[in-house]
């Protein structure tokens, strides 16, 4: 039985690595070049603040060129904001991103010309041209050319906001912290469009990211919570690098863990509608209660918003009804406005859902079901002994392998899985109350322990 071939550059999005060492300007021109040899035409390319943007994505543009594709460059921009370009204007995209990742790190994302991102099986037949320099590259006379186009962004913005109803924000105070990364110039806009008085912090385009990492953490947002809760705001709202993610900070100045805020979200798309809500094995079961308030079901997938999407797509293709869809990391998908996670959207999805409730960020969270999620970070090059630890202390309990391994138990769910963009293993384990999920960490720490030491 022949085995099937894996990913080796692309991880759960998109190829990522450290600037200089796997990332490079030459692996860079490769990928464009593989790229435009299979998706031929004119393709779309941007990037976020990263110091290493301008080289790497110069790289892409020649790669590109090369093959005999003409690239328009549309600047910095969120990598949803490409996205949105690419389907209604090219035939692909490529983003020069690592998204969360740290400033050292840079990646390469591909778009298709319906917006998504690329699936694995051409994801996988890009990295057998790179390996192999099965490259379509053109004579002088039909090599491609290049042009700007630094205000296209302003068309993603514009479709954000007509997705929700005019002037819904008009008395909201807002902060924005875009975190010096690629939404410095459009959630402000949006949100500002929409009626908010918009008051935002890191504003400006910085690829050394000074005041803090792209990762959008409840540390790294203390002077934004302060902020919030000094200009009275309604909430706080900050993303990641590439802001495919949006996260919040209450009006209280507490961080909203991004499970909270998926379920939050949910209730107001799913309201007055039945059908199904697509998301990964990480998620947490207060997306399964939410579903249940609105006759949703709840449909997992492995990790990552590739396979979020590609499934709404597969279930509404298939005449099913597809409501929803996201992850719990803050990164959402809204299935009448675009297949990819959209920090953009979320944004404006907060202003819309504060002014349907009539209530605040706090009360809302707050009366959410009960949950509390532990997770943690490995540092380690010993998954799969870890996986195989876990897998068989935890023989006689309900198991799903669909990523990683996730154990379900009636009163809780852990699941424990390798990063797909990082040499880390992340852990997360949910239940109702504090003493079960203590309870069951414990156990699961005491198995894996011994083996990280």
């Amino acid at each position: 039985m022949t085995e099937p071939k894996k990913k080796q550059l692309f991880g759960t999005n998109g190829v990522r690595g450290v600037v200089g060492e796997l990332m490079t300007p030459e692996l860079v021109m490769k990928i464009a070049m593989a790229v435009g040899s299979m998706r031929p035409g004119t393709v779309a390319v941007g990037r976020d603040t990263r110091t290493s943007g301008p080289a790497l994505i110069e790289a892409a543009k020649a790669g590109l060129m090369a093959v005999g594709c003409d690239v328009v460059d549309c600047g910095i921009l969120p990598t949803p904001g490409l996205q949105y370009l690419v389907k209604d204007h090219f035939d692909a995209g490529i983003v020069i991103t690592a998204s969360h990742n740290p400033g050292n790190y840079n990646g390469v994302k591909v778009i298709e010309p319906d917006g998504t991102e690329m699936d694995d099986e051409n994801s996988i037949a890009i990295e057998e041209r790179v390996f192999s320099g099965t490259f379509a590259t053109k004579g002088w006379e039909a090599v491609g050319s290049s042009r700007s186009a630094p205000d296209m962004f302003q068309e993603y913005v514009d479709g954000v906001v007509a997705k929700v109803p005019a002037g819904i924000g008009k008395g909201m105070t807002v902060v924005i912290d875009p975190g010096c990364g690629a939404a410095y110039r459009t959630t402000a806009s949006i949100l500002s469009d929409l009626g908010c008085r918009v008051i935002t912090l890191n504003a400006q385009p910085d690829g050394r990211f000074p005041a803090r990492n792209p990762e959008p953490s409840e540390e790294g947002l203390a002077p934004m919570a302060d902020l919030v809760r000094s200009v009275g705001a309604q909430f706080g709202v900050a993303h990641d690098g590439d802001a495919d993610r949006a996260v919040f900070i209450d009006d209280k100045g507490r961080f909203v863990e991004e499970n909270k805020e998926f379920a939050l979200v949910a209730d107001a798309v799913c309201h007055g509608k039945s059908g199904i809500i697509v998301t990964p094995v990480s998620s947490s079961r207060l997306i399964e209660q939410i579903g249940q308030r609105h006759s949703c079901t709840v449909d997992y997938t492995a990790v990552g918003s590739i396979y979020v999407a590609r499934r709404m797509r597969a279930l509404l293709d298939a005449g099913k009804s597809v409501v929803f869809g996201g992850e719990g990391n803050g990164g959402l998908i809204y299935p009448n406005h675009q297949f990819c996670r959209d920090g953009g959207m979320t944004a404006a999805m907060m202003v819309h859902l504060l002014s349907l409730k009539k209530e605040t960020l706090s009360s809302l969270v707050d009366n959410l079901p009960p949950s509390v999620m532990l997770k943690h970070k490995f540092h380690t090059d010993k998954a799969p002994a870890m996986i195989q630890a876990v897998s068989k202390k935890f023989s006689g309990d309900k198991i799903n392998t669909v990523d990683g391994l996730r154990i379900d138990r009636a009163d809780a769910w852990a699941l424990i899985r390798p990063s797909g963009t990082e040499p880390l293993v992340r852990l997360y384990i949910e239940s109702q109350t504090e003493a079960v999920v203590k309870a069951f960490e414990k156990e699961i720490l005491d198995c894996i322990n011994p083996i990280i030491a």
